[in-house]
């Protein structure tokens, strides 16, 4: 009998100890990998794994959308110049935030995220800061009582938009403001597939990645990202029969056998960053449209791609590189599919979808220009 008692005595001390260890208002979401995370109450202190998701923390806290962020990795500054120099005119308190990494996510710093205390990592699936597979700086985050979080505005944009921004506005206590944004999100993906159900004809389209950053053309898109956006706006992506993985090269004497109907030009190249000198499509906040259509008149000029029918036929097109890597990618889809199918779009006008989608959420106003066409 003592022996039993010892053991129900041993039982309700584990037991005890298991509930003091939970923290008094834990609560539990489930991110856009499928993980069940435990949070604190109240979330204050949060690192971004990815500094370009200061976009999507600003719809939801958007009378002081960086209050709460204590560390980000440095890819906001250096990937985009023009709308951080924005950010900073606008919030100069950003330069203040402690930097966790550069632009890989091999550069990302546990230690320094770990002395900063936050309540909470948010992480995207993929991009330029840690992902999924970085199991090993998610798992030293845990041990140190950081919970991690995953959101995707890279791998499949269109599908995980609405629901990363609701796991956002859960954790960080902001479920309004969130459903607010999905609700404008969800109604202009729904326009563009609603119209799509009665087209069976589909444009043959060519996506250049990233014009410019390299010396080769050219660079393209197999799977997911661009190639989801492309096929849900009613085209067929050319690359993804050529490229096994997510992105590759494609020759431009494919495209001279192969001709495309419809030609695109992704823009990293900002008036900040000297892309005319470069060789890249210059568009972007702060970007005047003589300059944008400048830049790409000179990268259609290119050897080979002045050549391409697309060109020629006047369906050559540029947008800004990084609508694909935020919440608004649905203004990418708008482009497209008015690009794509002219007539059945002609009522669809993407800046207004700019205004309703993207600007009306954002505390900056991020004045430039995000697209252009051949001439």
């Amino acid at each position: 009998m003592l022996r039993t008692l010892n053991h129900v005595m041993a039982a309700a001390l584990v037991g005890l100890m298991f509930v003091v260890a939970i923290p008094a208002h834990a609560r539990t979401v489930v991110d856009v990998a499928g993980r069940a995370v435990t949070l604190p109450d109240t979330v204050e202190r949060i690192v971004l794994g990815e500094g370009r998701l200061v976009s999507a923390i600003a719809i939801l806290d958007r009378d002081a959308p960086l209050r709460r962020v204590v560390g980000m990795m440095k890819d906001f500054e250096l990937l985009d110049p023009d709308g951080y120099a924005l950010w900073r005119h606008a919030f100069p308190e950003i330069e203040r935030i402690q930097a966790v990494g550069q632009m890989a996510p091999s550069s990302f710093s546990v230690e320094r995220t770990i002395s900063l205390k936050p309540d909470l990592a948010i992480f995207g699936l993929s991009g330029h800061g840690p992902g999924t597979e970085d199991s090993t700086a998610v798992a030293q985050l845990e041990a140190a009582g950081i919970p991690v979080i995953f959101i995707d505005f890279f791998l499949d944009p269109l599908a995980n938009t609405s629901p990363s921004m609701a796991v956002l506005g859960e954790a960080l206590g902001r479920a309004d403001e969130a459903a607010e944004f999905i609700a404008a999100n969800d109604a202009a993906r729904a326009r563009v597939a609603a119209k799509l159900a009665g087209i069976t004809e589909r444009p043959n389209v060519f996506l250049e990645n990233r014009v410019g950053l390299g010396q080769d053309c050219c660079a393209s898109v197999g799977h997911g990202v661009l190639a989801t956006i492309i096929e849900a706006a009613g085209g067929t992506n050319m690359a993804t029969p050529l490229i096994p993985g997510r992105t590759g090269i494609v020759s431009i004497e494919y495209l001279l056998t192969n001709q495309p109907d419809i030609y695109i030009g992704s823009a990293i190249g900002s008036r900040a960053g000297n892309g005319r000198a470069a060789g890249r499509i210059v568009l972007g906040p702060r970007v005047p449209a003589d300059l944008a259509a400048e830049s790409f008149r000179a990268t259609l000029d290119r050897t080979g791609v002045r050549d391409l029918s697309a060109v020629a036929n006047g369906r050559a097109y540029a947008l800004w590189h990084h609508f694909f890597h935020s919440p608004f990618n649905v203004v990418a889809l708008h482009l497209f599919a008015k690009w794509f199918h002219p007539d059945a779009f002609a009522d669809l006008d993407p800046a207004e979808t700019l205004a309703t989608v993207m600007l009306r959420f954002q505390p900056v106003a991020l004045h430039g220009t995000y697209w252009t066409e051949a001439p």
